[in-house]
């Protein structure tokens, strides 16, 4: 062997050790989670949920960071350009990292390649909720009036890019309507103008509104998925409604910096499968309307062929809608 593999062995196997022996020490400070819209939407909702017995596992507190912005992709650039040591994590979704390909031409960062994939947190149905004194009654009469007029009705969203505005592009694509929009800074400030009857309707996952549908606070026509949810059994799906071809599901995921160490990687899968498990947990995210993800996509390597999946599915949607991007 020459000198100069001897020395590119060494110190290969020299960094694989201090990994390791990190690991081993990991964490010893708390550890910041950039959720990455304001506070009270899906995200920051199933981040909060899941960090809590995340932080019991590891003993060290999971601090959450809300960084809101350009649909969610100004937290995630922030969070693939932080030291890659482990105490920086993302919670990222559908809209930061499948969307926002199709949307954003310097995008900044490749859901992909940019980040080590730690495992998901939930599937989130998306459902369509109007104010609480918007004249329809059901999907088919709210689907005639919109189409009627418009550009009468108005339609909030978490930012270019966020779930809550793709789902809606969708939406307004099967029914040939573009009514206007209205962009928030996050899901849970377009959900609470919604509540308060500022606009007319919203697609958003259903996670952080069961509590006010349950109120009478807002009101869901239809919930976007094959079956109805168990945790709002009156709301029917959007097949039954009357638009089966609208199917939608957004989720979180937890990511880190690429180049964050794969013991860190590996300790951090384990607490977040193992936070997963726990009855508690698995109990929280069914009642707000969340779905315990799949096995396969709680590892890092079946969260990154779901991601790229997600890619393939979601973005030649945004280009075929020709969103226009935040400059």
């Amino acid at each position: 062997m020459s000198v100069r593999l001897t020395s590119l062995a060494c110190a290969a196997a020299i960094l694989a050790c201090c990994a390791q022996a990190q690991a081993q020490t990991y964490p010893n400070q708390a550890i910041t989670v950039i959720v990455p819209y304001a506070p009270g939407g899906n995200t920051d909702v199933v981040g909060r949920l899941v960090a809590e017995p995340m932080s019991n596992i590891l003993g060290q507190k999971l601090v959450i960071e809300n960084v809101a912005g350009a649909g969610g992709t100004t937290g995630s650039l922030r969070a693939s350009r932080a030291t890659p040591d482990g105490y920086t994590l993302l919670v990222g979704q559908m809209g930061t990292h499948a969307a926002s390909v199709g949307i954003y031409q310097n995008l900044g960062y490749d859901p992909v390649k940019d980040f080590e994939h730690i495992g998901q947190l939930s599937d989130t149905p998306i459902g369509l909720l109007v104010r609480k004194n918007f004249p329809a009654q059901d999907l088919k009469s709210f689907i005639e009036m919109i189409k009627a007029a418009p550009d009468k009705y108005n339609n909030g969203h978490g930012g270019i890019g966020a779930t809550s505005h793709v789902s809606c592009i969708l939406f307004t694509a099967l029914i040939g309507a573009r009514p206007p929009m209205v962009a928030y800074r996050g899901s849970g400030p377009a959900f609470n103008d919604l509540l308060s009857g500022q606009y007319d309707f919203l697609c958003d996952q259903i996670p952080h509104t069961v509590a006010h549908v349950k109120a009478g606070g807002v009101r869901m026509l239809a919930i976007a998925t094959p079956e109805r949810s168990d945790a709002l059994p009156d709301v029917p799906t959007t097949t039954e409604a009357g638009l089966p071809a609208f199917q939608a599901s957004g989720w979180n995921a937890l990511f880190a910096p690429r180049g964050t160490p794969q013991p860190i990687v590996q300790v951090l899968n384990a607490a977040l499968r193992k936070a997963l498990d726990e009855p508690a947990t698995k109990n929280k995210l069914e009642s707000i309307g969340a779905i315990p993800p799949r096995a396969e996509n709680r590892t890092p390597d079946g969260l990154r062929a779901f991601v790229a999946s997600e890619i393939q599915k979601w973005a030649p949607i945004m280009k075929a809608a020709n969103v226009d991007a935040p400059r």
